[in-house]
Formats: C-alpha cells, sequence, structure tokens
C-alpha cells in the first residue's frame, strides 16, 4: 500500500472516529437533558456533563490530527 493511500485510510477512520464520537455526545446529552428536566440534578448528570466535555476535546483532538493528515497529503 503506497504512503498516499495510507493517509487517505487513516483520513477515513478518523472521520469515522468522529461520527462515533458525534452519536455518543448526542445519547449522552439526551440523558443529561432529561435529568435536568426532571429535576434530578444527581451525580450522574454532573458525570454526564464531564463525559460530554471529555467527548468534545476527544472530537477536536481527532480533528487535529486529521488536518495534519490531509496537509501531509497535500505535500506529497
Amino acid at each position: 500500500m503506497g504512503k498516499i493511500d495510507k493517509i487517505k485510510e487513516d483520513v477515513g477512520a478518523f472521520k469515522t472516529y468522529q461520527g462515533f464520537i458525534v452519536a455518543l455526545v448526542i445519547a449522552i446529552g439526551a440523558g443529561v437533558a432529561k435529568l435536568y428536566l426532571e429535576n434530578n440534578i444527581s451525580y450522574l448528570f454532573f458525570i454526564g456533563i464531564a463525559f460530554i466535555i471529555a467527548c468534545s476535546i476527544a472530537f477536536a483532538l481527532i480533528a487535529e490530527r486529521m488536518h495534519k493528515k490531509i496537509n501531509e497529503l497535500e505535500e506529497l
């Protein structure tokens, strides 16, 4: 497999990972919203908020790596 093909595979994998993270944030966000609307602010609410923040950071880090790979692809 050539270097260009490998970088394209990496970018595709990063897009897949980002899709999983978005789905996870939506699911956790729905749970957090339900807890908030039911006025059930407990430790689960705060754990959910922490996971949303962690997932957002992971999304940003993956996006940064993906853009580096795309720039590397442009250089080839």
